[in-house]
């Protein structure tokens, strides 16, 4: 039975892989969804914004939500959460996202603020666009803030906290991209909904940071990277062993940089040149990204932070 809230722990938002002809590359989804499911983390988010959600059709979607699921199921891993992103431009295929992700098994939807009409986005719209959301969704609904990919919409923590209290059951989480540790840290201590909302980091750069302001564990791009090693920085946190969790955040946080220079097809570029699957590709316009980009100080961070992963 799926919990109010989503558990605590580390959390991969799972890229999308395509062969040379763009096509979806379910075998190589099935081999990055094994090293995943057998690394530790809590769950799997598909179609955040690393899985290029906007990219794929609606059928394809759910092809790589029950693929994802079926291979945690194969690993011993039935438990393991799933949250799928349902954001889109107007309520109702939002809706539609989060009706076909509960049918294709997925737990939680997580949801962007519509943003191509930007200047129509007020305070009071995007309330009414959550709540239309939270009232009608089959499944429980985590807030996406990353102003990067909604032309700089930033939801505050007023409206997070006053969306959460108001659809208590229905909105129970948010996952911050934005990187304001202020605005975590207020969530997460807000008492109208402490026990029932999980509020996530969204970078692997502030892992530690946000553990500290309280956060219920993070969604990090890098995961997809170098999994172990952010299971093993909240064993340490959790073990109270700060330094020794201050040094894995000193490696994050290069490795995160490294990754945010290079884009989505950079991570996935990273997972063909460590890990031997995949390919740099990404859907037309993102392009590709070649072993070459890992040449010099870049891959030798990467190289350095992936033969500690595989030492674990």
């Amino acid at each position: 039975m799926t919990p109010t809230a989503p558990p605590r722990g580390v959390y991969a938002p799972v890229v999308a892989f395509f062969r040379e002809d763009e096509t979806l590359d379910v075998d190589a989804l099935k081999i990055h969804v094994t090293r995943l499911a057998k690394s530790g983390v809590a769950g799997l988010v598909i179609q955040g914004s690393n899985g290029e959600a906007p990219h794929l059709l609606h059928s394809e979607r759910q092809i790589v939500i029950s693929t994802a699921l079926e291979t945690l199921k194969q690993h011993g891993k039935p438990g393991a959460v799933i949250i799928a992103g349902c954001g889109a431009q107007s309520t109702r295929e939002t809706l539609q996202f989060c009706r076909e992700a509960q049918e294709a098994g997925a737990h939680y939807a997580l949801v962007l603020s519509p943003s191509y009409w930007v200047g129509a986005m007020r305070q009071d719209t995007i309330i009414k666009f959550f709540n239309d959301v939270a009232t009608e969704s089959p499944l429980p609904t985590l807030i996406y803030n990353f102003p990067g990919v909604t032309s700089g919409i930033d939801i505050d923590s007023d409206m997070i906290s006053r969306l959460a209290a108001t659809n208590m059951g229905k909105i129970v989480g948010c996952k911050l991209t934005c990187g304001n540790l202020g605005k975590l840290h207020r969530v997460a201590h807000d008492k109208r909904i402490q026990g029932s909302f999980s509020a996530f980091a969204g970078k692997s750069d502030f892992f530690l940071h946000g553990l500290v302001a309280g956060s219920t564990g993070v969604i990090a791009a890098a995961a997809n990277l170098v999994p172990k090693i952010h299971v093993k920085l909240l064993q340490l946190y959790d073990e109270g062993k700060l330094t020794e969790a201050q040094e894995l955040q000193t490696y994050l946080s290069e490795v995160d940089w490294v990754l945010v220079k290079l884009g989505v097809a950079g991570l996935k570029g990273a997972l063909e040149k460590y890990y031997e699957y995949g390919g740099g590709r990404s859907r037309r316009p993102l392009g590709s990204v070649q072993a070459s980009a890992f040449d010099g100080d870049s891959g030798d961070v990467l190289k350095r932070i992936v033969e500690y992963e595989n030492t674990l």
